[in-house]
């Protein structure tokens, strides 16, 4: 009802996608009265002076964006920045997020999560990130593209465990919402056909294993690895997953046994 209010009445709507906005108040029965402008990544740089004058005058501005919540993977960030430099108010009319939706339905720990956005595109940077993230205890929350979910997938089975639970979210409180649940494995063999829409990925955090090797026997065994052609980086990450330790952990014994 607040947003509702909000549309009908704000001297200034700031919108991701136009056309998608008059298709949202005309299912509303909503009529805008203020002025519409475009507000989407390309532009949001350029328009924050304007909407910064339209704020600075006594009046307001309204940020909606197309499939998420402004400012989370979506613009706003900066309008928000800029805004409180000011010293103006900015306040949110809470709607549906993505991560909290996909949380909340993924049936996995959702008391203490991390919210990591979209993944690298490129393969190599992806794979660096999931490697450092492997040892992270919480659950973990990103965003994906559907045409990069497959190989967005296979990267986290690889480094994270095929048995890895997860859950894999498309089109959340859409008309043709679907949650997949089950472990990483099964959700590679889904995502190799077509897949559409928006995607919210949750990933089950890191099980608390205690390790029964020490530094030395950690190090000893990336430095085998390494022997045997393996790239370090790619073979702390390894071990580490198979001690069920951080990354971090093994990378410091490798330090550690240089010395």
């Amino acid at each position: 009802m607040r947003l509702r209010a909000a549309l009908g009445a704000v001297p200034v709507v700031a919108a991701e996608d136009t056309r998608r906005l008059r298709r949202l108040a005309a299912d509303l029965s909503i009529y805008v009265t203020g002025r519409i402008v475009s507000y989407y990544e390309a532009n949001e740089r350029a328009r924050i002076p304007e909407l910064l004058r339209v704020l600075q005058s006594g009046q307001d501005v309204l940020v909606i964006t197309d499939a998420g919540m402004p400012s989370v993977s979506d613009p706003g960030y900066r309008l928000v920045v800029a805004a409180v430099a000011a010293g103006l108010p900015v306040t949110a009319l809470p709607g549906p997020s993505a991560v909290t939706t996909a949380l909340a339905v993924s049936g996995l720990p959702a008391d203490r999560f991390c919210f990591e956005g979209f993944l690298p595109r490129k393969a190599g940077e992806r794979r660096a990130v999931l490697a450092r993230l492997a040892g992270e205890p919480r659950t973990l929350v990103f965003f994906e593209a559907p045409h990069r979910l497959a190989a967005a997938l296979t990267d986290l089975a690889a480094a994270f465990g095929p048995d890895r639970p997860a859950a894999v979210c498309r089109e959340l409180t859409k008309t043709y919402e679907e949650i997949r649940r089950g472990p990483l494995a099964e959700h590679v063999a889904w995502a190799a056909g077509e897949v559409r829409g928006e995607i919210t990925l949750v990933v089950a955090g890191a099980p608390a294993v205690a390790s029964p090797l020490q530094p030395a026997e950690l190090a000893a065994e990336v430095a085998r690895r390494v022997a045997d052609g393996e790239d370090r980086k790619v073979a702390i990450g390894t071990v580490a997953r198979a001690a069920g330790v951080p990354r971090r952990v093994v990378y410091d014994a490798v330090l550690a046994a240089r010395h």
